[in-house]
């Protein structure tokens, strides 16, 4: 057997649990992939005001300097707000606003819902590759990443960590590589049960629902919460299209 290594953090405002395997140094190696954990957060998280991401949501419309790789990372994921049919959308902060999702939920006044609706969308994101900056075409819309940036920092882990054989749980959402992994999917109605066992390899398991955290995912079409009805589990090869899905799929 391999030598490895397990490592708990806190990242994202969740929990990180990262298991490596390998001959070399995999101190080294857990430090790369949290590494790279703290620098995606630092530029994308709208939780600290200083990111370049909170940066654009706070420029009134005007245009920002953004990295090659964020203009990338938004362009791929408004490609799926298109293929969603608008079911996934990376410009609702406003409308997580209006809920008050992030501090436990509220129902706004039906004109702050209106309001909040106009600035949402994707739409209103113009992304402009030849000069390296974005903006919003709306004051008050604004980038929220909740859906899909765990994802793309599971992604971006594993490659930095470049072991044979590892897993990770970021808040729930796994992807495992190297070794079949054995994973539980929690029954909705009582998270205590396990309704289905899969075994992951080369893949990531993304799960979508209200059982933990009540009605917090919002229809970017209706500018409501989804009602809670279960859970999606989505498995692909990259975790962050298994985290784009789990999510638009619930939608």
């Amino acid at each position: 057997p391999h030598p490895a290594m397990d490592r708990t953090v806190l990242a994202m405002g969740t929990e990180l649990r990262l298991h490596l395997e390998g001959s070399g140094d995999l101190g080294r190696a857990s430090e790369a992939a949290l590494a790279e954990s703290v620098r995606i957060e630092a530029a994308c998280s709208t939780w600290n005001p200083s990111s370049a991401w909170s940066h654009l949501n706070a420029a009134q419309g005007l245009p920002v300097p953004l990295a090659k790789e964020w203009i990338d990372l938004l362009e791929q994921i408004q490609t799926w707000n298109q293929r969603t049919e608008r079911a996934f959308d990376p410009v609702l902060m406003a409308l997580i606003q209006a809920w008050h999702t992030r501090e436990g939920g509220r129902t706004p006044d039906p004109q702050a819902l209106i309001e909040a609706r106009q600035a949402s969308g994707s739409g209103l994101l113009v992304l402009d590759k030849s000069h390296g900056t974005a903006r919003l075409l709306h004051p008050r819309a604004g980038v929220e990443e909740g859906g899909f940036l765990k994802g793309y920092a599971l992604d971006a882990m594993r490659k930095a960590a470049g072991v044979p054989i590892g897993w990770m749980d970021f808040g729930g959402q796994m992807l495992a590589w190297g070794r079949p992994l054995s994973v539980g999917i929690a029954d909705p109605q009582n998270r205590q049960l396990v309704r289905c066992t899969l075994l992951l390899n080369a893949a990531s398991l993304s799960c979508s629902g209200t059982s933990e955290r009540g009605r917090h995912i919002l229809d970017p079409r209706s500018g409501e919460p989804c009602p809670a009805w279960g859970s999606t589990a989505v498995v692909a090869a990259d975790a962050l299209l298994a985290d784009v899905l789990s999510t638009a799929l619930y939608v």
